[in-house]
């Protein structure tokens, strides 16, 4: 036995292993581009001429050389990429079937019939609903087989599909006040635009008219029987409103055409259906027009107007227009939004509008919603975001109203809640209003708030202790239904411990944590992480820190399931809500874009400083991750701070800043400038030049390993992502230990839930192998 130990030892040790796959040289074609007063040399530029066949040639066989190099990259990691997968598609809800939602006699909802891609919007009338409530187990629920009876299915998208080329994605939905016919938009994905139909809900049948390319905006009108919709140029910019009769044969009439090419139109209805409003906005203006429902062609009347950009909403109630907005108060500049009100029949020669409440810089109005006799409001306490209700009318006397001093009723919520996100909420006349509830730690719960009694049921959420889905149908059925605190104070009782478990909150085994980290320049930047609890004592933790920082939008905290797989294996997962995103006011937006945005940037290098200085994440074992305009955000700090970073994974990220807002390919709307800068402005265009993250890429240094995704379906090109890989590869320090690679998807990822967790599923395969290489 002895030699053969010996022979083997010998084997061994002249074993070689095979060489790192090397990765693909893209061909460099250099382009010296000039803009005021400067110049600068771009070697891949050809890769975004995509009206030149010669060059797309070129980059279609430096795709399928990167697709080859990622493959190779990744071969070694199979086994854990298909648990990984695996373990993220089981913990997907096996019902797909979304909640009914009521107005009026009906049930709405959508549901997915096996084996099938794409759902099914179907109604049913209230009043025969509980006749088919199953108890049966696992799901109480609506009993689809004997239910059929009293179903409608009035959109099959698995049929729509076939009518946009094998591919279904719906934009835009809305039924008629009268229930009749139902106005949508779907995608076509040769022409890359979005096509209006209207489809007769009694005989399931397409309307001849209207049926529109290029639709972005609708509005019923007329209580059903006309709709607006608005029109987009061969840019992309809502330009035109039409109002089209339904089962008329004349033509659709233009009721308004905006010929300046920096000014955007919008519209929607308000609550009660009985106006259209139509917002009008660019850089320098906003108006609010309004447009009386039961007569569209009389007119439009401009009801308010600034000159600014601003946030406008209009809702009508009992003979009052009430507008939510983030205007200037009298010159100056407001850092939230506020409501006033204006009688509908105003006289006047210039419109009066008072204030409705007292500004409290400590109880923030996030978002308000109207019925008949009540008003829903999210407001933010001490960064705490809570949901309450007043009814209405408000008690008028003379001046604005102290909210603290209204009879507030609050919904007792789950400690951690990170977001409330108001539902459809169609039904002017229901008490009902609903809203989606989210935490780190606690998947998503679609909650019915009676604002007449206080109590609130959870309609729907995963339960992620028992891998099944909860879905709740009628009064009949099992719900979860407690009673909200009545409280005439602004302090809400939070959710009692045993009032988890109601909620299917993970706290028990999830710990979310709150920081405030210190900026360079003194800002706080609030920072969130979440570990399991199993796991808290480990020594050399990895760690995932997420980003977004722009357009004033939340930063996504919501539990994700996917992410309890790295939970599970000991990472912490961490959100920085840097400067330039949302939650925090407009003051906290402004400073994180155009010049400011470098804020943004030094923000996330922060909070990745303060995880490894407090040993919250091993210095070797942080991973930066950014969606869209987050991946911006991250591989700017990777630029500033490479050593931060063991390993990153950009999605669809935004990363050649300087060419994309100087020669837009695809087209770019006036909240892209003002968020990232305007070229032609000088000092916005050297602030674009010095965080631009493709223009900044270290020579000579050694970067994190990159998992860069991209898809042929999104407005920011493939080519940003392929020219950032081939020109990181180019400049820095090779290591084979560090890839850069470069993963590209054919379909919108988001509209189908394989892909998703396959996505997932292998960008947490690639953090772990980079962590454990």
């Amino acid at each position: 036995m002895r030699p053969l130990l010996r022979f083997a030892c010998v084997a061994r040790r002249h074993y070689k292993a095979a060489p790192p796959p090397s990765p693909p040289k893209a061909p460099k074609k250099p382009q010296k581009f000039s803009f005021n007063g400067i110049t600068w040399e771009d070697p891949y530029s050809w890769m975004s001429k995509v009206s030149d066949k010669v060059a797309m040639r070129h980059m279609d066989v430096y795709m399928e050389q990167e697709e080859k190099y990622s493959e190779a990259v990744m071969s070694d990691s199979e086994k854990l990429l298909n648990k990984l997968h695996f373990e993220m598609a089981s913990r997907m809800p096996f019902d797909l079937s979304t909640p009914p939602l009521r107005w009026g006699p009906w049930l709405y909802y959508r549901r997915v019939e096996e084996a099938k891609p794409y759902p099914i919007l179907c109604r049913r009338l209230a009043s025969l609903n509980d006749d088919f409530i199953s108890h049966n187990y696992p799901p109480a629920g609506f009993d689809f087989t004997t239910g059929k009876a009293i179903e409608q299915k009035l959109v099959d998208y698995n049929l729509e599909a076939e009518r946009f080329g094998g591919y279904a994605y719906e934009e835009l939905s809305e039924v008629s006040p009268n229930h009749q016919f139902l106005a949508y938009t779907m995608y076509d994905k040769e022409n890359d635009y979005f096509k209006l139909s209207v489809r007769n809900l009694n005989s399931g049948s397409l309307c001849s008219k209207p049926q529109t390319e290029r639709v972005s905006n609708l509005a019923w009108a007329k209580d059903g029987h006309a709709l607006l919709y608005v029109v987009t140029d061969q840019k992309m910019r809502p330009y035109r409103i039409y109002y089209s009769l339904i089962g008329s044969t004349d033509e659709d009439v233009l009721l308004l055409e905006e010929s300046d090419e920096s000014v955007h139109i919008n519209i929607r209805h308000t609550k009660d259906f009985q106006y259209v409003t139509v917002n009008t906005f660019s850089p320098t203006s906003s108006k609010v027009f309004l447009i009386n429902a039961a007569d569209p062609l009389s007119g439009l009347k401009v009801v308010w107007e600034c000159d600014v950009i601003a946030h406008c909403i209009i809702e009508h109630h009992q003979g009052y227009l009430y507008l939510f907005t983030d205007a200037p108060k009298g010159g100056q500049s407001v850092d939230y939004h506020y409501l006033l009100r204006s009688s509908v029949d105003n006289r006047s020669s210039t419109r009066k509008w008072e204030e409705v409440l007292v500004d409290d810089p400590d109880l923030i109005i996030e978002d308000v919603d109207f019925s008949d006799k009540y008003l829903a409001l999210i407001v933010r306490e001490s960064k705490k975001v809570q949901l309450c209700s007043v009814g209405l009318p408000l008690p008028f006397g003379k001046g604005p109203l102290k909210l603290r001093k209204l009879d507030l009723q609050y919904l007792s919520l789950p400690k951690h809640v990170c977001q409330i996100s108001p539902g459809p909420n169609y039904d002017f006349f229901s008490s009902v209003t609903r809203f989606i509830i989210s935490s780190p730690v606690m998947p998503d719960a679609v909650v019915d708030y009676d604002l007449a009694t206080g109590r609130w049921n959870i309609i729907q959420q995963q339960n992620m202790l028992h891998d099944r889905t909860r879905i709740l149908y009628g009064k009949n059925s099992a719900s979860i239904s407690m009673e909200s605190s009545n409280s005439k104070h602004s302090n809400p009782v939070n959710a009692s411990f045993e009032d988890y478990h109601l909620w299917n909150d993970l706290s028990e085994f999830y710990a979310c944590e709150q920081y405030e980290v210190p900026s360079f320049d003194g800002t706080f930047i609030p920072l969130t992480i979440v570990f399991s609890r199993n796991n808290k004592t480990q020594a050399k933790k990895s760690g995932i820190l997420h980003g977004h920082g722009a357009y004033g939008e939340l930063l996504d905290k919501r539990w994700r399931s996917e992410l309890k797989s790295l939970l599970d294996r000991g990472w912490v997962v961490a959100y920085a809500d840097v400067r330039g995103g949302g939650g925090y006011g407009k003051k906290w937006h402004n400073d994180g874009r155009r010049t400011k945005k470098h804020n943004s940037i030094n923000d996330y290098i922060s909070c990745a400083k303060f995880l490894i200085e407090n040993d919250i994440v091993h210095e070797n074992k942080l991973a930066g991750w950014g969606y869209s305009a987050g991946g911006l955000l991250v591989a700017s700090a990777i630029n500033r701070s490479p050593d931060l970073f063991r390993a990153a994974v950009l999605k669809v990220p935004f990363l050649d800043a300087t060419n994309t807002l100087l020669y837009p390919i695809l087209p770019l709307t006036a909240a892209d400038y003002e968020e990232f800068g305007y070229p032609g402005d000088l000092d916005d265009f050297l602030a674009i030049r010095e965080y631009s993250p493709y223009d900044n890429i270290r020579k000579d240094v050694l970067y994190p390993a990159v998992l860069v995704t991209s898809s042929f379906n999104t407005r920011f090109g493939v080519w940003e992502a392929a020219k950032w890989v081939a020109r990181v590869r180019d400049l820095t320090v090779y290591d084979p230990k560090r890839p850069i690679l470069l993963n590209l998807t054919t379909d919108l990822v988001e509209e189908n839930r394989y892909l998703q967790s396959k996505e997932s599923a292998l960008e947490a395969t690639f953090l772990i192998k980079m962590m454990e290489s």
